[in-house]
């Protein structure tokens, strides 16, 4: 086999060039055998192989420095990189992360995880180059689902003033996780069908340049009007009008040319986008019909692509699926925002029933927050579903646009607290902390399923910013008999009894629950309370605990820093209580890749390891 051959950077010079097309097929075999057995990135990875082949054809690294958008199509840059034994362990705990990582390997030129940031790196490695006097090449690899994001073009327009090489490769698949929206999806589906222009222009310049005298001047001519005809040949020229040199399309699996392309690319002084199409998927029929589905999989038959896992109970974000379209028929007013994530935050089903009050902005989502503030200020109650890491990008306009105005946004923060296997980027962890801190917010976190419907339909019948934050995976279905009306502000005691507290806030509830077992086959009464509310805290609550409860014990799947915690422990310092305050939290740091249920282990907030802080603190 050609991969064995392949087992450090810059093995790929070894291989004939005949024989690309071979191993590109090895390549992905390999990673259909191993993503189906493991899980991981399929569909994008699929789509880049030739593409990720020509790049370490093109250039040298560790010297040049290729930097991944997102980087979950980094797969095979892994594996021409002398990776390909960590795919056994890849997005374990301890394994190789799914993401390009600087600590991994030298070939990995920075940290990736989310979308629209590689052109902004990729600008600031060049100005390095040029302060330091080095000479490597610069090459940003980004989508075009990134290309919606805002950022790209607050890179690209910086860009445009500079006089050195810096390449930008445009991986056009006309896909993000979902389908692209928008003008810039249109714009580029227009340069797809527009190569006459590369032609014409290439062509016309080539034969003028060698009429003697004349060409010349008819050349300057030429370009004076150059304008009209990349508008008649190609719509906008949007690239080339900003000052950034444009080639393509390129066909994305065809190996040569890309190589050539690349090398053409090298010779511009300044910026130049080199547009590749690319097929999501390809080589893998089920995950060329259905790429959505193949973007993050889990284990599957590599034959049929059918999952091998058994069906799973309802995920929170079914939950929230369901009452999102319940709640459309009953609101006429009711509407959803995604950025880019119509499958994964569950809005599909409600972006089918009521299509024109459903937004996907594309991956924006500081748009999708300053938008769904619009649409509040003009009498609606908008949703807007974004994971937790991704909703980061937004603070700003969380505080400027949404807060400080009290307008009614009801924001369903999926993907809350520990994530897995997708680490430091993707950990939902921060979300408690940077939103409890803003006035006028409003914080809930259910403790099951049923009070995630409860508190969706609270949401929307509240009159300002409200913050609903939920759990990956499924959905915990225990405690059905305790079910409140949700009022503001207000928690739930679950069980009264003295002595030791555990105010669990969301998905640590079940643990919270757990625990209180484990102190009973000690001997040990156990108040539970669901805190349902991180802000604002239930006061009344806090002090109705101090009075016959030696000690208390704050539980979140949040870092301690800003969090549920430390808000408790404020406010007990405050009003002089006696009572003592142990803080279960993950600790202020990033949490790598690896299950949920060993990271939780690892940072001592399952069960067994509650269990033991408090007997250790709370026990004589």
């Amino acid at each position: 086999m050609l991969l064995e051959k392949i087992n450090e950077v810059n093995d790929i010079f070894k291989i004939d060039k005949e024989q690309l097309p071979e191993l590109a097929q090895e390549i992905r075999q390999f990673l259909i055998e191993k993503i189906s057995a493991n899980g991981g990135h399929l569909a994008s990875n699929l789509g880049v192989v030739e593409l990720t082949m020509a790049l370490h054809l093109a250039f040298h690294l560790p010297e040049d420095k290729m930097i991944w958008d997102v980087g979950h199509q980094s797969y095979t840059h892994k594996i021409l990189t002398g990776r390909k034994d960590g795919f056994d362990q890849m997005r374990k705990y301890g394994g190789m992360s799914g993401f390009p990582k600087r600590k991994e390997s030298d070939c990995d030129a920075f940290d990736t995880g989310h979308s629209s940031t590689s052109i902004s790196a990729g600008l600031g490695y060049v100005r390095a180059r040029e302060i330091n006097g080095d000479s490597y090449y610069v090459v940003s690899i980004i989508g075009d689902g990134s290309m919606t994001g805002g950022m790209a073009y607050e890179a690209l327009n910086n860009a445009a003033q500079l006089k050195s090489n810096f390449i930008i490769v445009l991986n056009d698949n006309n896909m993000s996780i979902s389908e692209n929206v928008g003008g810039i999806s249109t714009y580029l589906s227009n340069i797809r069908t527009a190569e006459a222009y590369t032609g014409l222009k290439t062509g016309m310049e080539n034969t003028l340049n060698k009429i003697p005298v004349y060409g010349d001047r008819i050349l300057k001519s030429l370009k004076n009007t150059k304008q009209g005809i990349k508008q008649f040949f190609v719509p906008g020229m949007f690239f080339e009008e900003m000052g950034i040199k444009y080639l393509g399309p390129v066909d994305g699996h065809n190996i040569s040319q890309m190589v050539r392309v690349f090398r053409d690319a090298k010779k511009v002084n300044g910026a130049v986008i080199v547009h590749v199409n690319t097929k999501k998927g390809k080589g893998f029929e089920p995950a060329e019909r259905m790429p959505s589905r193949f973007h993050g999989a889990e284990p599957f038959d590599p034959v049929t692509g059918l999952p091998k896992a058994r069906k799973k109970k309802a995920a929170y974000t079914d939950v929230f699926s369901t009452v999102m379209c319940k709640m459309g028929a009953r609101e006429p007013k009711l509407v959803a925002v995604t950025a880019a994530m119509p499958d994964g935050t569950g809005l599909k089903r409600f972006r089918n029933m009521y299509r024109d009050r459903f937004f996907d902005v594309g991956i924006a989502e500081e748009h999708a927050v300053t938008f769904a503030a619009g649409l509040a200020a003009g009498g609606l109650k908008p949703v807007v579903a974004i994971y937790s890491s991704f909703l980061q990008r937004a603070y700003d306009q969380i505080i400027h646009d949404v807060c400080i105005q009290k307008l009614h946004v009801v924001f369903a923060i999926d993907r809350a607290g520990l994530v897995g296997s997708d680490g430091e980027t993707h950990q939902g962890i921060f979300d408690l902390s940077f939103l409890s801190g803003i006035p006028n917010m409003c914080v809930m976190a259910p403790k099951n399923k049923w009070e995630l419907a409860d508190m969706l339909k609270f949401a929307i019948q509240y009159t300002g910013p409200i913050a609903l934050r939920y759990p990956k995976g499924e959905a915990f279905d225990g405690l059905q008999e305790f079910r409140a009306p949700i009022a503001y502000g207000k928690s739930e005691i679950l069980y009264d009894e003295g002595g030791l507290a555990l105010v669990a806030a969301g998905s640590m509830v079940k643990t919270a629950l757990q625990v209180r077992e484990m102190m009973k086959e000690l001997g040990y009464g156990c108040t539970l309370v669901n805190a349902r509310f991180v802000k604002p805290l239930d006061e009344e609550m806090l002090e109705y605990l101090a009075k016959d409860h030696r000690l208390v014990v704050t539980m979140e799947e949040n870092i301690k820093n800003g969090g549920f915690g430390e808000k408790v422990l404020e406010y007990y310092n405050e009003t002089g209580a006696s009572v003592q305050v142990l803080q279960i939290a993950l600790p202020d740091d990033y949490i790598e890749h690896g299950s949920v249920e060993v990271l939780k282990q690892e940072a001592c907030i399952d069960a067994e390891s509650v269990f033991k802080q408090i007997v250790a603190r709370y026990l004589p």
